[in-house]
């Protein structure tokens, strides 16, 4: 029997001016500390970038996750589309703009009538791992790199797999094929 769904998730990280000509940002995560106003738009426009790609790479897609998008009546994009299918979870965010990144979870239908968007994660159930000893405890999240200040904010990201290293080959120039 599938397990439920759950509602798919959203985070909007949003970069705002003020009279001042000193920038600020947000999250909608409350527990997220941000810094403080700066007259450096540029370095907070980079921070903000970072805070939305941090809370993907803890957040990951869950492979029982409904279409946010369809929740909030498809939104982010025309037409309406019948959600459908494994959620992935994406970040949107218009270069042109530049002030608003939103991360999502949506299903496929969805992420393909959505503009400026880049596919993170995709939410496809994961291979059954080995439960870890008794004994063995997992080791403590660090802080993300970039300014990322709350990873309690988000689940546990899931193990991936590694590709194994494959030592760099010299292309053989101006030998005849042998």
């Amino acid at each position: 029997m599938p397990a439920a769904r759950v509602p798919g998730r959203t985070w909007t990280v949003r970069l705002t001016g003020h009279p001042d000509h000193t920038v600020s940002v947000t999250c909608s995560t409350t527990a997220c500390r941000m810094p403080p106003r700066s007259k450096d738009a540029t370095s907070m426009r980079r921070f903000a970038a970072d805070h939305a790609r941090a809370h993907g790479r803890l957040a990951g897609a869950r492979p029982n996750a409904a279409c946010s998008c369809g929740s909030a009546e498809c939104a982010l994009h025309e037409p309406r589309v019948h959600c459908s299918g494994p959620a992935l979870l994406v970040l949107v965010h218009n270069p042109a703009v530049g002030q608003v990144w939103t991360l999502a979870e949506v299903c496929q239908p969805c992420a393909r009538s959505i503009p400026h968007i880049t596919v993170l994660a995709t939410g496809r159930p994961a291979a059954s791992a080995p439960a870890a000893p008794a004994g063995e405890q997992p080791a403590p999240r660090a802080v993300v790199p970039g300014g990322f200040s709350s990873p309690q904010a988000a689940p546990e990201p899931s193990p991936g797999r590694r590709r194994p290293h494959r030592p760099h080959r010299a292309h053989r120039q101006g030998r005849p094929g042998r």
